[in-house]
């Protein structure tokens, strides 16, 4: 039997999954950069584990959050936020793009769903910052610690025969720290750690896993063999005989 050639759209596909994991990595990328950035403009000590990552966006200076009051005053919120937005949107057209790693099922379909309002929470606590609709702003932190959290167990579920169900211990060993953090960062409960390190590890959890699947992606997907080819048991591609 002849081997049947690869199509078109599958071609298509292997590039966008390429595109989509290129984007989450500048996606991750970028947000750290910006924050490290930010928080070196403050006059004041800024430090990740008391502080909210919320306060580099926040457009005045005062003290700030009645349950934790804290001093915040942040030169480059204008940046921060701006990052916070190109977050949401790299975030949601890479996940768009990197279709064929997720597989189909249920399971997946909401995770990639969940994903996309979690993108959207990231553009919207940038649209808003806290100190200026602090209702919006804490919506939009709900929306990436609770729903995000809750696609990434889903995601852990993705068919084994896809490639992020291939890594689903790498998944599911996100979800459950980044589910716990949530649990007690809203909850108020601070093991020591500071409550800004359980919201860090709560938000950023998505974060570490679009990069670790983005470079997942680069690891395993190799470019289409052209039509009419196919590999040898050496390894060694040619030409069939039907496209002489």
């Amino acid at each position: 039997m002849k081997p049947k050639p690869a199509s078109h759209s599958e071609n298509r596909i292997s590039l966008a999954a390429r595109i989509g994991a290129a984007l989450w990595i500048v996606a991750t990328v970028q947000f750290l950069v910006v924050q490290l950035a930010v928080q070196s403009a403050w006059q004041t000590p800024y430090s990740w584990a008391d502080y909210n990552i919320s306060d580099l966006g926040n457009v005045q200076c005062g003290t700030w959050d009645v349950s934790r009051p804290r001093y915040v005053c942040s030169p480059l919120h204008a940046a921060m936020n701006t990052s916070f937005v190109v977050h949401g949107v790299l975030l949601l057209v890479g996940m768009l793009l990197t279709g064929a790693g997720w597989g189909r099922g249920r399971l997946s379909a909401t995770a990639r769903i969940l994903f996309a309002v979690t993108a959207g929470g990231w553009v919207l606590v940038g649209l808003v910052p806290a100190d200026v609709n602090e209702d919006l702003h804490v919506l939009g932190a709900f929306v990436i610690m609770g729903l995000g959290n809750i696609g990434l167990v889903c995601a852990g579920f993705a068919p084994r025969t896809s490639l992020f169900g291939r890594l689903r211990a790498v998944t599911l060993s996100m979800a459950a720290a980044a589910v716990a953090a949530a649990w007690m960062f809203f909850g108020q409960y601070d093991p020591g750690t500071g409550l800004g390190t359980l919201e860090r590890l709560a938000a950023f959890a998505l974060d570490a896993w679009a990069l670790f699947m983005a470079l997942a992606i680069f690891g395993r997907t190799r470019p289409a063999r052209p039509p009419g080819s196919v590999v040898t048991t050496s390894g060694r591609r040619r030409r069939s005989t039907a496209s002489r």
